[in-house]
């Protein structure tokens, strides 16, 4: 039997922690989102944008895709976008303290590699700024979403499904990448590993070398020239690097190499316009300024406290329409295609 007093404090404990929950929950019913406790709903927000690159075009018109968004939104939503000059983890964390110490309201960051700005991306969300990658990810507990362009295992499907076609589905191919630590090429180079040692198809294909373009597109003109001379029955490059592909074709265009081996990859189609047109070259792409015009709706939504990053959250994307958080914290974007004399057309960048 309880004593009166007994009852009381058991009264008063419901009702603290009723309002623990109460004071814990986002506006849409859902749990607080991650990086330092409860989540306080943000109307107009400044989301700093860290590329792996500042100059690079690709990142540049991811910018101008967030800027489109914020422009739609109107108020005072803003774009800042700072300017890393290596595509390194380390050359991105005095960006990510001084997007800190201007107090912006999200992070949106393209991870040169998983950990190197992890640490100071969870100071960041210890400051409740919330914190998204676009591109290319980080450590998942070092953000709350993903928003990548495609599936990554489509990514590496399309590379070498396009280099088979390229090729007839015979000989040896190098692969040609960024850097060592890039999370995203990677994880692509991995799948068309993997997809080699077992699919029956692509038994009549070598992968010879890796290679790295450091993200310079001088570096990657010179270690295109190198797979050359290295491999004298090399038939293929595989480019999955934006700065990368364009250098390569070009120096291969250069010293008439270009045709005795072709090139795919993932680079601005409008840059690669000419010697796709050949059909020496292959590329897989996608709508660069969607991606961004997509990530700063994302950063609004987890600004706003209606997207924590759970499977099956939902949010508005504007012009392109409702998008769904799936495993692991990721949005996707949607399919990329293949980009070839039938269609390079079609892309603006």
């Amino acid at each position: 039997m309880r004593t009166p007093a007994r009852a009381a404090l058991s009264g008063l404990a419901v009702l603290s922690l009723a309002s623990l929950a109460l004071t814990a929950c986002t506006p849409s019913g859902g749990t607080a989102a991650s990086g330092g406790g409860s989540c306080t709903p943000k109307d107009n927000i400044t989301v700093g944008y860290i590329p792996k690159l500042g100059d690079d075009p690709y990142m540049t018109t991811v910018r101008d895709g967030a800027q489109k968004a914020a422009t739609e939104l109107g108020g005072t939503n803003k774009v800042v976008y700072t300017s890393p000059s290596e595509a390194t983890g380390s050359a991105q964390i005095p960006f990510v303290q001084q997007l800190i110490s201007q107090k912006v309201d999200v992070i949106a960051i393209s991870g040169s590699d998983l950990n190197g700005a992890a640490a100071e991306l969870k100071k960041a969300q210890a400051q409740a700024i919330k914190v998204i990658t676009f591109d290319s990810d980080v450590a998942p507990d070092a953000r709350s979403l993903f928003i990548n362009q495609a599936k990554t295992d489509e990514l590496g499907t399309g590379m070498l499904d396009s280099m088979s076609n390229l090729l007839g589905g015979t000989g040896e191919f190098a692969i040609l990448s960024s850097t060592q630590t890039a999370v995203n090429q990677n994880a692509w180079i991995a799948d068309i590993k993997k997809r080699l040692g077992s699919e029956a198809k692509f038994s009549g294909m070598k992968l010879v070398d890796v290679v790295y373009g450091e993200e310079k597109a001088d570096v990657s003109a010179n270690r295109a020239k190198e797979l050359v001379t290295t491999h004298p029955n090399l038939k293929g490059i595989i480019v999955p690097a934006g700065i990368s592909l364009p250098a390569a074709a070009t120096a291969l265009d250069e010293i008439g190499a270009l045709g005795k081996v072709k090139l795919t990859g993932l680079a601005p189609a409008s840059l690669i316009k000419k010697q796709i047109q050949t059909g020496n070259v292959q590329d897989i792409w996608w709508n660069v300024t969607d991606l961004g015009y997509l990530s700063f709706y994302a950063a609004k939504a987890a600004a706003s406290c209606t997207v924590t990053g759970k499977a099956g959250e939902k949010f508005d994307a504007g012009k392109l329409g409702s998008y769904t958080v799936g495993d692991e914290k990721t949005v996707i974007l949607g399919p990329a295609k293949i980009v070839t004399t039938a269609n390079v057309n079609e892309f603006a960048f």
